[in-house]
């Protein structure tokens, strides 16, 4: 009977060791698998945070490029705006018109197929920056610096091509040949103008995308002008 006691006992003990041992191995695997979520959770997490900081870092960086101008930049946008919508509408008020030269005509539709959407970048830009679409107190007495000729650009009245409300009125009343060589002298002088300004920006602009456009200006406008003249010259 102690035999049998004894045996019993050992069996039981026996029994609680593994018990003990399985809610031991159990309650580990239960941590483990906690820790296993967890790190899964984290690494579900990374990527979204790691995308949300590149795009801030490259909105940070596209803002930073935007701020790189100067008052060159913020003065070329300014006056180059108004500048180019008045050629465009010299150009729609032209094409309205019936009877016209189509080597006139064709010129005005480029000239206002490449203003528009420089129109456009313009006032991108300024809206970028923070500036107005006007310099402080208006375009009047405005000095736009000294131009290679010597001459300064002050005000609007002072910037060489841009026409007046009279000089407009008298373009939207004209026909025929009138119309052709109004227009075509009037944008000459309108051109040279443009790219009186856009040499100025690209000797004292600091924005590349600005100084881009102010070459462009200068090549296609001169080129413009030498086909403008050469168009006079035959009437």
């Amino acid at each position: 009977m102690k035999h049998r006691f004894a045996s019993l006992t050992a069996l039981s003990a026996a029994a609680l060791i593994t018990l003990s041992a399985c809610g031991s191995s159990s309650g580990g695997g239960m941590e483990g698998m906690d820790m296993g979520e967890e790190s899964s959770a984290a690494a579900e997490a990374t990527p979204s945070a790691s995308a949300g900081a590149t795009t801030e870092a490259t909105s940070s960086a596209s803002a930073e490029d935007m701020g790189e101008h100067n008052d060159a930049d913020v003065m070329f946008a300014q006056m180059m705006l108004p500048h180019h919508r008045q050629a465009v509408e010299m150009s729609n008020m032209l094409l309205d018109k019936e009877g016209i030269d189509p080597a006139v005509t064709d010129l005005a539709t480029r000239i206002a197929a490449a203003q528009e959407p420089e129109i456009e970048q313009l006032t991108t830009w300024l809206e970028a920056w923070g500036e107005p679409e006007e310099p402080e107190g208006g375009m009047e007495g405005h000095d736009m610096g000294s131009m290679g000729d010597g001459e300064s650009m002050e005000g609007m009245g002072s910037m060489e091509g841009m026409m007046s409300d009279e000089d407009m009125a008298a373009l939207g009343t004209a026909e025929g040949a009138e119309a052709e060589t109004m227009f075509l002298e009037s944008m000459t002088a309108h051109h040279r103008g443009a790219v009186q300004m856009a040499e100025q920006e690209i000797k004292e602009g600091m924005f590349p995308d600005a100084i881009e456009m102010a070459e462009t200006i200068v090549e296609t406008q001169q080129a413009e002008i030498e086909e403008m003249t050469a168009l006079l010259e035959q009437r």
